[in-house]
């Protein structure tokens, strides 16, 4: 498979054109995984923001909690690295926020939940 890939780069760094041979060539460009999972991992963004019509309650918070702490703690770890990869920053850093956000509405939701029992109970009183 390794060969597949050298042949086709080879091939492709031939009709690359010049304005976009530094980002070709970064060592965090399109030849390299470090451009391709953070590319893949915009899925999660995308499924993120397309949960924001889903109902508060069929959200889970320990998966939004992890999701964002991950988020977070990657967006940080990417601009540490050498060399910085600021594509992956910016997908978990939308991965951190859009969980938050999330996050947010989930325990609304629960505190909601939580007030309405506290008001039948004192209603009831």
């Amino acid at each position: 498979m390794s060969v597949i890939l050298k042949k086709t780069i080879t091939k492709l760094d031939r009709v690359v054109p010049k304005k976009l041979l530094p980002f070709w060539n970064h060592p965090a460009g399109p030849k390299t995984v470090f451009f391709w999972a953070p590319t893949f991992k915009w899925g999660l963004v995308i499924a993120g923001v397309s949960d924001l019509t889903r109902p508060a309650d069929t959200l889970s918070i320990p998966q939004t909690v992890a999701l964002a702490t991950t988020g977070f703690i990657w967006s940080r770890y990417s601009l540490v690295i050498i060399p910085k990869n600021y594509y992956l920053f910016s997908v978990n850093l939308f991965i951190g926020i859009t969980q938050l956000y999330q996050l947010i509405r989930a325990m609304r939701y629960q505190q909601s939940l939580k007030n309405g029992s506290t008001q039948k109970s004192i209603q009831q009183e």
